[in-house]
Parts: structure tokens; sequence; C-alpha cells
């Protein structure tokens, strides 16, 4: 069974506020789990966004070295 609540933020930070030591750390280290989740996702994105791509020379070059090795492959 699941029960949804809404309170307001002055109001969750006073429960938050009244929580013990131990609870408050849980809380944290919860908190700080999910935020680290998402950052490796936002980095990762960023990685394969700014990293190197190739030029059209490479390209051609690519597909030069594809046609040729499908025509070595079909002659034997």
């Amino acid at each position: 069974m699941q029960v949804q609540v809404n309170i307001e933020f002055d109001q969750l930070l006073k429960i938050v506020r009244t929580l013990p030591s131990g609870q408050l750390k849980q809380l944290k280290a919860e908190i700080e789990k999910d935020t680290q989740a998402k950052k490796s996702e936002v980095d990762l994105e960023a990685l394969l966004l700014s990293g190197p791509t190739a030029t059209k020379k490479q390209l051609e070059t690519i597909a030069k070295n594809r046609k040729a090795i499908n025509q070595w492959r079909t002659k034997l």
C-alpha cells in the first residue's frame, strides 16, 4: 500500500530538523546517492558530446578501406 502526502517545503524542513542525528545522516546519504547517480549520467552525456569526431577526409578513408576489404573478401 502506498500513501501520498502533500507537504509544503517549510513543513518538510521542520520535520527534517527534528530527525535524530542517525536518521539525518541516513537521509543525507540517500540524497547524495541519488544526486551522484544523476550526475554520472550527465557526465557521460557531456563526455560523449565533447568527444572527438571524424573529419570528412577520415570518413572517406574509412569508406575506401571498407570497400577494398569487401572486394577482397568476395574474391576469395
